[in-house]
């Protein structure tokens, strides 16, 4: 995966916040599930592929104490790290690729919005679904977001696997039982259209 991180590395070193396509001023959605879920501020929430988003931001704001941002890239967290300021101290940050991650707590939401259509192989895919298995608490939340079926191919010159509603359910399905689907659209800053499914899963029992 060391090519991966490479190339992750330069995009967060030579662009900036406007010059991402992925790059969302209010995570709404995200916002949207989490609230939804109802659960106490310290409820330990994780960000996968979280990078510069301004989730943790919101989440901050909103009073949770037990956050942590995962992403392959040191300079994406650094970056978000510098934005926080003093307020940084309170996130947990974690650089790997979440295939290679080794959790050291469990987790009630597992929030990844725009990691897992990075994962085109069989391997990859089961590798993470494990992992998220392992780690959601019992009565745990998932809240993930892809490229639907009418979104990007590619992204940051890399090659993602789109997902309908279905195929996203069924791929988590012995691990995860959808709560609500929605398609929207997410404008770029250079004022281009991506098609994202979000889905809200809970820990099957």
């Amino acid at each position: 995966m060391a090519k991966f991180k490479d190339h992750w590395e330069k995009i967060y070193s030579t662009k900036g916040v406007n010059e991402v396509s992925w790059t969302q001023e209010v995570p709404q959605t995200s916002l949207d599930f989490i609230r939804g879920y109802n659960l106490p501020r310290n409820a330990a929430i994780i960000d996968i592929g979280g990078g510069e988003s301004k989730l943790v931001d919101f989440l901050l704001d909103e009073g949770y104490t037990n956050i942590t941002v995962l992403d392959i890239s040191a300079q994406a967290l650094a970056k978000t790290q510098m934005r926080l300021g003093e307020r940084a101290a309170r996130v947990r940050w974690v650089v790997s690729d979440v295939t290679e991650f080794k959790p050291e707590q469990m987790f009630d939401v597992w929030h990844d919005r725009a990691t897992f259509h990075f994962l085109t192989t069989k391997e990859q895919i089961e590798k993470y679904i494990e992992l998220a298995a392992s780690f959601v608490n019992e009565k745990g939340f998932m809240a993930i977001g892809t490229f639907s079926e009418n979104g990007p191919t590619k992204c940051s010159g890399l090659e993602i696997k789109q997902y309908s509603e279905a195929e996203l359910e069924k791929t988590l399905r012995y691990h995860f039982k959808k709560i609500r689907c929605l398609t929207e659209d997410h404008i770029t800053p250079f004022k281009t259209t991506q098609n994202f499914l979000f889905c809200s899963f809970k820990k099957a029992a």
